[in-house]
């Protein structure tokens, strides 16, 4: 089976045409845990299988590596959306994708007949708890206080495609996110589970955050993550509209109108043929 390795801003997938295959498109979960293993096979993030779409020009699928299904990924739609342009499976530059979580718009940037960039209508995103979903009597879970393990934290959370909790920070710390990302992921008030950002403010302007990822762990990048961040923190006032937000693996750029745009690159890391 034929494959495409890429990133987004350090947030890796595999690739794959599934049009013509023989795996439904809901029995990619053992498949994406093969190929995503890190010692026995490519290695990556999560896998995108190109499908036909009724109601859009192509549709993405897209697993975990840990073999679960996600509605949406961000950093990965940027790299789907490169695989099938390169490939010529629609040669557009601007066209629909379907997902899960709905038809996203995209518009591809040129330069030298090349992808430069990538903008992603990401949606409005939601702040209701049925939609994250998380249990609360409140109307909005914003600044909510919790103690994870042996300290305290105020979470704040929204659905971007996918649910997601940010936390504002002072400093960022990797040996913190991934001991308390772990246990806020799969905290018993979100019943499947939530994304974990932690955010420090720079700026009106500019952010910067670390992601643990629902069923990856921590990521060098998480594009829908990067787009709640800029949401939630806009919401609380600390960032403009217009927010340059960055990772451990580099940055994309988050505009928030009627609907919430991220613009960012996507980088083909190398291709070859899959034993499965």
């Amino acid at each position: 089976m034929k494959f495409w390795k890429l990133h987004g801003i350090g947030n890796d997938f595999i690739a794959i045409d599934g049009r013509e295959d023989n795996i439904d498109a809901n029995n990619y979960s053992e498949f994406a845990k093969v190929v995503c293993h890190r010692r026995f096979s490519v290695g990556a993030d999560g896998i995108l299988v190109v499908k036909n779409a009724d109601n859009a020009d192509v549709e993405m699928v897209y697993y975990n590596s840990d073999g679960s299904r996600a509605a949406m990924c961000g950093n990965g739609l940027r790299c789907f959306v490169k695989f099938v342009y390169d490939n010529n499976i629609v040669r557009k530059e601007e066209f629909d994708v379907y997902t899960i979580d709905g038809i996203k718009k995209i518009k591809i940037n040129l330069k030298d007949n090349k992808i430069d960039s990538i903008k992603v209508n990401m949606g409005k995103g939601s702040f209701f708890p049925n939609d994250i979903p998380v249990v609360t009597n409140k109307d909005i879970f914003i600044n909510e206080r919790v103690e994870i393990l042996d300290k305290e934290f105020y979470l704040n959370s929204m659905n971007m495609g996918v649910p997601h909790t940010v936390i504002l920070v002072d400093e960022l710390n990797l040996e913190e996110v991934e001991r308390y990302g772990k246990e806020i992921e799969k905290y018993e008030i979100f019943p499947e589970g939530t994304n974990v950002n932690f955010v420090k403010v720079v700026d009106k302007n500019n952010i910067t955050v670390n992601t643990w990822e629902r069923g990856c762990g921590y990521t060098l990048g998480c594009g829908t993550g990067m787009t709640a961040s800029a949401v939630i923190c806009n919401y609380l006032d600390k960032v403009d509209k217009s927010v340059n937000v960055s990772s451990q693996g580099g940055a994309v750029k988050i505009d928030i109108e009627d609907f919430v745009y991220m613009t960012g690159p996507s980088v083909k890391i190398c291709e070859g043929n899959l034993e499965v």
